[in-house]
């Protein structure tokens, strides 16, 4: 019998604890761990499992928390902070110590330092990060701490902020952004092999780009963009997309598949509940530009031969282009930019979102996911919730995790809206 305890965070005054029995394919709920009002976003520590935070989604401030945890999934409140803006809909731990709270209800976020060698407890002075829209929307709702930088994706203001730290520990600033297309709402987003995938929630989108040079780099052409809503629809519906996953390899999974929730927000629905779409994405490098010394960054880029076409002397190539290729387009490219200084790099990369499944959860208005951790197997469940009714599901990921198979329900509760393995 393989054990897996699942935190679940809502719109209530706690988090609860399921047990998953995976042998038996049941879903227990066993605690619910009183919290302050709304924690609709928890997050686990990167290091220590037994460390918890919290968002109080409330206005007009909220609130971010931190709980122990024990062996049982029994919670503990140990600290709590102003989250310094209204609703703070999303937290996470940077490396750094500090903790974010994205004020959804407000153009600013958080970055609450931690006391410096107890990560349970919050320094009170932390800085609010005020976002420069001008008395224009904001709507940040999502952090990313990427390469010394943290990105936050505005649905308000169509941007992905990037914040650096100012000196101090809690203390960070603007230095720029990205740029979304007007109206696209980015919700979330996730960052693999220097490829950053945003859901955008207005036009239920799927983007994938790579990263402008900061603080402001020019925005080069998306690589891909689709459509995440299920291609069938015969009914009003009004979707919204939700939550972004991209799994990890694994030996049972070796390649990264992105999951992404779509949420209906009426006035017709499927009886069938939300869904969740499973989409691969192929990268396929470009070679870079001749080292003549005369390419510029509008130089069209020469595509270098696919994997399909072209035998590979080395292992098959992955879902995101292969290490192979990764490997020998960067030891072209570093040959060519050392020979030629002052050539500025253009998009050398070009790939394919590719859709794999469209699954129906029996949920409504799913928001978040979670995918169970490799390190204890769980990497073969994948648990999400509804934001309405329909309860806690746990999927298994079939067909390399191109697919998920419903293995277990629980509707004690009928509305979770974040998930975190223990």
């Amino acid at each position: 019998m393989v054990n897996f305890t699942i935190l679940a965070g809502g719109f209530s005054t706690f988090v609860a604890t399921y047990v998953f029995d995976s042998t038996a394919s049941s879903l227990l709920l066993t605690k619910q761990n009183p919290t302050g009002e709304n924690p609709s976003w928890i997050a686990s520590h990167p290091t220590n499992s037994s460390i918890l935070y919290a968002v109080n989604e409330i206005s007009p401030v909220g609130n971010l928390q931190s709980f122990l945890v024990d062996a049982d999934g029994g919670m503990t409140l140990v600290d709590t902070v102003s989250s310094g803006g209204n609703g703070p809909t999303f937290t996470n731990p940077l490396s750094t110590g500090e903790v974010s709270a994205m004020n959804f209800g407000s153009p600013n976020c958080s970055l609450v330092a931690t006391i410096p060698g107890d990560p349970l407890r919050f320094q009170k002075d932390s800085p609010i990060v005020e976002f420069p829209v001008n008395g224009g929307k904001s709507n940040p709702h999502m952090s990313l701490e990427f390469n010394g930088e943290v990105f936050v994706p505005d649905l308000g203001a169509d941007k992905i902020w990037r914040l650096v730290n100012d000196g101090a520990p809690g203390k960070f600033k603007v230095q720029g952004q990205i740029d979304v297309a007007p109206g696209n709402g980015p919700r979330h987003i996730a960052i693999r092999d220097g490829i950053l995938f945003t859901i955008n929630e207005l036009t239920s989108t799927l983007t994938a780009q790579q990263i402008p040079a900061g603080p402001n780099g020019t925005a080069l052409p998306l690589i891909a963009n689709v459509s995440i809503v299920p291609p069938e629809v015969n009914f009003n519906g009004t979707f919204f997309a939700a939550e972004i996953l991209i799994s990890e390899p694994s030996a049972l999974f070796p390649n990264p598949l992105i999951y992404v929730s779509n949420r209906n927000l009426g006035p017709e629905f499927d009886p069938r509940g939300d869904t969740i779409a499973i989409f691969e994405f192929k990268n396929n490098t470009l070679t870079a530009p001749p080292p003549t010394g005369d390419a510029t960054p509008s130089s069209p880029p020469t595509p270098s031969p696919s994997p399909s076409s072209t035998p590979a002397p080395s292992p098959p190539s992955s879902g995101y282009g292969g290490y192979y290729n990764r490997r020998q387009h960067s030891r072209e490219w570093r040959r060519h930019e050392a020979e030629n200084p002052d050539v500025i790099p253009v998009n050398q990369t070009s790939g394919s979102l590719t859709l794999q499944a469209q699954v129906f959860t029996g949920l409504k208005q799913i928001r978040s996911m979670a995918i169970g951790r490799v390190a204890d197997g769980g990497e073969e469940f994948l648990v999400a919730g509804a934001n309405v009714d329909g309860g806690v599901v746990v999927f298994k990921r079939t067909d390399g995790g191109r697919n998920l198979v419903e293995v277990a329900r629980n509707e004690d509760i009928p509305n979770r809206t974040s998930f975190v393995f223990l």
